[in-house]
């Protein structure tokens, strides 16, 4: 149940497993917002700040995107009824899945995907039989209409009416029988994953191709320790301290962290300095909603719901958490027709991500490698169709040359059709040396999605010329619209970069150096050392 009081004109009210967002100056009222039916209770206050000119200060407040969504009071009479969930369509190629059905089904089993072709092409036809029924019904009651129009005896004039009676009777029940049959078809073919690039290794993820392999292990002539004994050594994170507030909701607390010290400090120059290169590179920074509708996150490739979902949801309601930028930023520009002139669009956003990692488990897990939360750097590119390829090595590149900067120990990867995700044509990890797993440790990907994601988007573009395949003009003598290629990579996943400089710089009196790229934007910090007790 909420608490509502005011102090002082100010109004506090209950959130329920919320994040707390750094405010802005206008007064805010939430509702209760609660996630997976858990009952913590934060009390937010609404406070007035000042904005700072600089775009990048040093140690700047990173963590400053709203991590709540602010809603008005549900009205009583309304509390208690089923949120619906939103219908959506993808403008899927049904008639190109038909005409190459082999390829289709091919890469459906390279993928593993447990995608019903049969399915989805048996629907089809059905639903292309049934739209030209409803066409001749309609075609049929038209001319009843035009035949009305004229000077005819009482009984025909009658006798049409009851035509076109029965006509709309049966076009009405044939209409619906359409729209089932298209949620169907819809339902079915959203389950199909995307082409895959002809140079992807066919297999699981040990088909995986090494492209490229840059530097080697760093070698010690002391005892190493992984990032877990340094941070607690160095008093940088508390697992237990988290492990301790989360269980009161029932949840896996030993993947929830606190930063402390300098750990605090690497996290906001690990981001500041991300940004600031990749903002070299014409990319626009951004932070984003960290709450968003579901079908958003649908329609960008991923499942918000199931057994083992990766998403969290907000019971009650049609939103979820959202596990990277990618969902967000692939949504700013839905459903709208780009001028051509604008691409390629290049953003470079902040967020927090919330990931359940449902089956995740075991010592290569343990400590910052895979939480439930985290700060991360997402690069996303809308582009022309042609030019995806070219993006895509632009942001590989990109994040070699981050981690090249850093010193690491790296390769990277052209991942196997069986690792690729739904959305993605291709996709390129990299695996950063980590020497207290003794291990690669994944600390990036980029992947082409091509138009997977915006035909369920909405995200298209106007070519300022119709292409010679294509002479058609559309309406004012354009060019007809053409959907845009998405693309996205990570530039910074806090955690596992925290790991990798932890385990990689550690030195022999327990200390930690700080790269030289990163300590103008960590106050000139050059080493985090242990504290004097």
């Amino acid at each position: 149940m909420g608490l509502q009081s005011c102090i002082g004109g100010t109004t506090l009210q209950t959130l329920k497993l919320a994040s707390i967002p750094t405010l802005s100056s206008s007064r805010l009222v939430s509702r209760p917002v609660q996630l997976k039916a858990l009952t913590l209770d934060f009390f937010l206050l609404s406070r007035h700040g000042r904005s700072r000119r600089s775009p990048f200060p040093l140690l700047a407040r990173a963590l400053s995107a709203p991590a709540i969504a602010f809603q008005t009071e549900t009205p009583p009479e309304e509390k208690g009824n089923a949120v619906l969930k939103p219908q959506w369509k993808a403008a899927i190629d049904f008639k190109w899945i038909r005409e190459n059905k082999e390829a289709v089904a091919v890469n459906i089993r390279n993928r593993n995907s447990n995608a019903n072709l049969e399915a989805v092409i048996e629907l089809y036809d059905k639903m292309s039989d049934l739209q030209k029924e409803v066409e001749r019904l309609r075609g049929e009651r038209n001319a009843v209409a035009n035949k009305m129009k004229g000077k005819l005896e009482p009984s025909e004039r009658q006798r049409l009416i009851e035509e076109g009676k029965n006509l709309k009777e049966g076009l009405v029940t044939l209409e619906e029988d359409l729209l089932k049959l298209t949620d169907e078809l819809q339902q079915e073919a959203q389950c199909i994953p995307n082409m895959t690039h002809p140079d992807v290794p066919i297999g699981g993820e040990d088909c995986s191709v090494i492209r490229k392999k840059v530097g080697s292990p760093p070698q010690f002539s002391f005892q190493i320790k992984d990032h877990l004994q340094l941070g607690k050594e160095l008093d940088l994170f508390d697992f237990d301290a988290a492990a301790e507030v989360l269980s009161l909701f029932n949840l896996s607390g030993s993947k929830f962290y606190y930063l402390k010290n300098e750990a605090v400090m690497l996290e906001m120059g690990l981001i500041n300095w991300t940004l600031s290169e990749v903002m070299k590179k014409g990319f626009i920074p951004l932070t984003t909603p960290e709450i968003v509708r579901s079908s958003v996150v649908e329609k960008c490739g991923f499942q918000p719901r199931g057994a083992n979902t990766q998403v969290y949801s907000i019971e009650g309601s049609d939103q979820c958490l959202i596990g990277t930028a990618e969902i967000p930023v692939g949504g700013i520009h839905m459903d709208s027709i780009l001028a051509e002139s604008l691409l390629p669009l290049k953003y470079a956003a902040f967020s927090h991500c919330f990931r359940t990692e449902a089956g995740a488990a075991g010592a290569a897990t343990r400590g910052l490698y895979r939480v439930h939360q985290f700060s991360k750097v997402e690069m996303f590119v809308l582009c022309k169709p042609e030019e995806s390829d070219l993006y895509h090595e632009e942001l590989i590149k990109i994040e070699e040359d981050l981690f090249s900067s850093l010193g690491l120990h790296y390769k990277t990867l052209d991942m196997a059709s069986g690792d690729l995700g739904a959305p993605a044509y291709r996709k390129f990890d990299v695996e950063a040396w980590m020497p207290g797993l003794e291990r690669f440790g994944e600390i990036s990907s980029a992947s082409n999605c091509t138009d997977y994601q915006s035909r369920r988007l909405g995200i298209r573009y106007r070519p300022s010329e119709p292409s010679s395949a294509s002479p058609k003009k559309g309406k004012a003598n354009l060019a007809p619209p053409r959907f845009v290629h998405t693309l996205n990579a990570t530039a910074c996943a806090v955690p596992r970069m925290i790991v990798c400089l932890l385990e990689n710089y550690q030195q022999e009196d327990g200390s930690v150096t700080i790269p030289e790229p990163l300590r103008p934007f960590m106050g000139g910090l050059e080493i985090i050392a242990p504290k004097s007790r």
